[in-house]
């Protein structure tokens, strides 16, 4: 029987840091991280918080946001739709005037998610081994504030984007933003194909790992 109420999330961390991806990179940001999530990227970055963390109540988590101090409020995982209390969360977050971003990975609909909202969502290239989890119905949800984000591994998965982006003239529905995976994707290999082939999309490296590094609370 599963232990989660109407008023608590499985949180991992909540941590004030630099947002470091979407157009808000390099503004100071409280992450609420939640624990979980459906889908195993052969390059995910977070696989720490596939498990642990602790049940927290939704005062609780407002409160450890407040103390921070800054309008901007990131949720993320995981997968944090993978947990539905999250949607009432984020009505509460937007209500009590946060500017609120969503960190999802596109595999789970996000219909039922406050318009306010800026989501960011990730699409799984060819080389995240996570093709197939990808629900393009995702699209018709878009707002012109939303981001939707590639992650590129290879030259395989830079053409299967750009073709995706086409195919669904995706650049009139959403910003878009193309990143390299670290450590395998040369920076400026990427940033090369985009300027040859005119890309409308906005290249970004993740300020925090330049940073600190991959490490919980950054």
């Amino acid at each position: 029987m599963s232990t989660e109420r109407h008023d608590q999330l499985k949180i991992f961390e909540i941590f004030h840091s630099l947002q470091g991806e979407s157009t808000y990179s390099g503004l100071p940001t409280v992450f609420v991280r939640l624990t979980g999530c459906p889908l195993r990227c052969t390059w995910c970055d977070t696989e720490y918080a596939f498990h642990g963390g602790q049940w927290m109540h939704f005062d609780a988590i407002e409160a450890e946001i407040a103390q921070h101090g800054t309008p901007y409020v990131c949720i993320t995982g995981g997968e944090p739709l993978s947990q539905k209390r999250v949607f009432a969360l984020m009505d509460r977050l937007v209500a009590a005037g946060y500017h609120l971003s969503l960190e999802t990975s596109g595999a789970i609909t996000i219909e039922n998610v406050n318009s306010e909202v800026i989501k960011v969502v990730d699409m799984k290239a060819p080389g995240s081994g996570e093709e197939k989890r990808n629900d393009y119905s995702n699209f018709q949800w878009l707002n012109p504030q939303d981001q939707v984000k590639f992650v590129i591994q290879d030259r395989q998965d830079y053409d299967w984007s750009k073709t995706l982006i086409e195919e669904h003239q995706l650049q009139d529905k959403a910003q878009l933003l193309f990143s390299p995976v670290a450590d395998v994707m040369p920076a400026k290999q990427l940033a090369d194909w985009i300027l040859a082939d005119q890309l409308p999309v906005r290249f970004q490296i993740q300020l925090h790992k330049q940073l600190w590094g991959n490490t919980p609370g950054t």
